[in-house]
């Protein structure tokens, strides 16, 4: 009976580049004499390329949150002005 369970890290098609994946099923298939540190160095460009995608991920995030904040404060100076401006016409007013 053939054991199924490979030395290759599980490499989740979905966050993954499609090379990496197709390596790593290459990689499964060579003898255990032939593969060497392979496994262990695969193992760490996964890793590696999880690290960078969460990274990535984060970054959008916040970047995402940071033009929306941007937004706000956008929209907060505009009305503080225009409460500035209406306040200096009620002074105006009175002064006259």
């Amino acid at each position: 009976m053939k054991n199924t369970h490979s030395r290759i890290p599980d490499a989740g098609t979905d966050e993954l580049p499609r090379e990496l994946v197709e390596l790593g099923k290459r990689l499964a298939l060579l003898a255990p004499q032939e593969q060497g540190e392979l496994p262990q160095l695969y193992g760490q460009v996964v890793e590696s390329t999880r690290r960078r995608r969460r990274i990535l991920s984060l970054v959008q995030e916040a970047l995402s949150q940071l033009r929306l904040d941007i937004k706000y404060l956008m929209f907060d100076l505009e009305v503080t002005r225009q409460e500035r401006d209406a306040l200096r016409e009620q002074l105006d007013e009175r002064a006259d």
